[in-house]
């Protein structure tokens, strides 16, 4: 992430692990110059600062072609699974599922409801379910 300058004092980014323990950090006190207003407490460190700094560049030019893949993969000059690599990644580092998947196992897990419900009315057979389920014999 980059280094803001506000007033004279060079701002750094927010380490997301305590350097010595590695344990993790929260925010104890915000501070605007121009009002000289201080909050203290325990403030959560946003999630996206805790990304590395190749994956804040990845972000960012994947804000900047507006997610259209294929831009992301010209510009960064990677091959398009590269990219759907990196993706991926970064949605795991944000501890975000993508849509279509979530759709998928709650579409999945419907279907296994209905096949077991079936069952249980006795309008299909053990071997019956098995088989719709998938499940090897």
């Amino acid at each position: 992430m980059q280094n803001l300058n506000m007033g004279k004092e060079k701002l750094h980014p927010i380490p997301s692990r305590d350097p010595v323990s590695g344990g993790k950090l929260h925010i104890t006190e915000l501070a605007c110059e121009e009002s000289g207003v201080t909050i203290r407490g325990a403030f959560e460190v946003p999630k996206y600062a805790s990304l590395d700094a190749e994956q804040a560049k990845f972000l960012e030019t994947f804000l900047r072609c507006r997610g259209m893949l294929n831009s992301v993969e010209r510009e960064l000059n990677i091959s398009y699974p590269t990219v759907r690599a990196r993706l991926d990644s970064l949605l795991e580092a944000l501890e975000l599922t993508p849509t279509r998947d979530e759709f998928r196992r709650e579409r999945n897990g419907d279907r296994k409801s209905r096949i077991l419900e079936e069952l249980e009315r006795g309008e299909i057979t053990p071997e019956e379910a098995k088989e719709k389920l998938g499940v090897a014999r």
